[in-house]
């Protein structure tokens, strides 16, 4: 029978959460790396066993961990000891910034003043469709990173700053990250990325060359409506069964790509407000979407203090609140960017955590929810592997 895994890391450390095809009895394993923040941990979709973890502290400083057994033991890879509580201060995994891409030694700051890249952390890892020792990194500042050996080594693909842009590039609220990396099944040269606040690129060649797919977008921040980049991207998500469909959720506005982002609409809707920081797409229905409104870019809970999702079964405008299950009263947790993931079982299952340390989960595409655990550390996401 089909198991499920959910990985969820924490402000203080990971937990993987392990339920058969019913997904009704789930065990609770962790904490793993007890104390450390877990940016993000997703497992290989070639190798069900292989997990990578972004570790990182401001002592210790950015770490990748790689269990090879489905999270019974970890190490960072390369090294000669398991990693459980990571190294010395001042060592990390090799992460530099292409010092070829010159005209990008700095990055400009809303205030017009210019800043030098600076590495701070690994925002999120994207293991390769095709190889397991194939992985992708997105970092602050925001660069996209790839290793062929497992996570042992790192090199950048300095392609993406270097196309024109980078110098441009302004940090969010939390910083300059390059938090979504979606590879696309049905093309192995075309990938996507996001960053905050620079907006979405793409690539159809591999990582040679990178375009900015921001048309359409609207920010009220930007003097310039039509500007290229700029634009605070919150999250994308893109279904395997429809590769080239995307959907956004962004600093305000829910948006869609029917063109592989070339161009892009508003499907809002009657969404109570269209600010949040999740997006995904079932796994067997590729026009039926999930939110998570939230109620403002300065009130990061929900509207009313009722935790809503919200599903559109039509890509977008006509949405209905999925409440059963879900706390309906005093709710103020928020739901971060990558908290969000859908597993591959016939009937797709939905997940999600909160800042206030629940993951929700429902084996029936929202129709219900049960909190599968509670009390954790605040949640900064979540991955489901379908294990087969």
């Amino acid at each position: 029978m089909s198991r499920v895994r959910v990985l969820v890391g924490t402000r203080k450390g990971a937990f993987i959460l392990e339920a058969d095809g019913k997904r009704q009895n789930w065990k609770v394993n962790g904490p793993f790396f007890a104390g450390w923040e877990i940016y993000h941990m997703k497992g290989s979709p070639v190798d069900p066993n292989r997990i990578f973890v972004s570790q990182t502290s401001g002592w210790f400083g950015q770490l990748i961990q790689r269990s090879d057994d489905g999270g019974k033991t970890w190490a960072v890879p390369g090294g000669t000891e398991p990693g459980q509580r990571g190294q010395r201060k001042g060592q990390s995994n090799k992460f530099a910034y292409d010092t070829a891409v010159a005209p990008l030694t700095t990055h400009q700051w809303y205030d017009g003043t210019q800043h030098p890249w600076e590495f701070k952390r690994v925002w999120h890892l994207e293991p390769s469709l095709t190889s397991p020792d194939v992985v992708y990194a997105g970092v602050e500042d925001a660069a996209l990173f790839r290793s062929d050996d497992g996570g042992t080594s790192w090199k950048e693909m300095a392609g993406l700053r270097g196309h024109g842009t980078g110098p441009k590039w302004q940090p969010g609220a939390g910083g300059m990250g390059l938090h979504t990396i979606i590879l696309d099944p049905s093309d192995v040269k075309r990938m996507y990325i996001a960053i905050s606040a620079a907006g979405a690129f793409r690539t159809d060649d591999g990582g040679n060359t990178w375009k900015p797919i921001n048309k359409g977008l609207r920010s009220q921040f930007l003097p310039d409506q039509d500007a290229e980049i700029g634009h605070c991207v919150h999250h994308i998500a893109m279904s395997a069964k429809k590769p080239g469909v995307l959907f956004m959720q962004k600093h305000w506005d829910v948006m869609r790509s029917d063109n592989a982002g070339d161009q892009w609409h508003e499907v809002s809707g009657n969404l109570p407000t269209d600010f949040g920081f999740v997006i995904d797409v079932h796994a067997h229905q590729p026009e039926t979407i999930y939110v998570v409104p939230i109620k403002s870019d300065g009130e990061h809970y929900p509207p009313e203090g009722k935790l809503r999702v919200y599903r559109s079964k039509t890509g977008g405008n006509e949405w209905e609140a999925l409440t059963n299950g879900l706390p309906q009263e005093n709710c103020y947790v928020d739901i971060l960017r990558d908290a969000m993931s859908v597993d591959s079982l016939d009937d797709s299952g939905i997940y999600f955590g909160t800042t206030g340390g629940q993951v929700y989960g429902s084996s029936n595409g929202g129709d219900s929810w049960q909190c599968i655990v509670h009390d954790l550390p605040a949640v900064l996401s979540v991955e489901a592997q379908t294990l087969r």
